[in-house]
């Protein structure tokens, strides 16, 4: 059996180990997100709509 000095050793460096992985790991996702969509300009003017009537998807009209 090993002593337990061993042990914690061990455990202490697969648990640093495993944070490190981890880490890279949220690195790469983040790295590979999409950039956030700038935001909408509250100056801008409405869209436009079809033949400036509010035409509704769905209902017959």
């Amino acid at each position: 059996m090993t002593a337990p000095d061993e042990k914690a050793e061990r455990l202490a460096a697969a648990l640093r180990a495993n944070l490190a992985r981890r880490k890279s790991q949220a690195r790469a996702r983040k790295a590979a997100a999409p950039a956030p969509a700038p935001p909408a300009d509250e100056d801008a003017a409405p869209a436009p709509v079809a033949g400036g009537v509010i035409v509704s998807k769905g209902e017959p009209g």
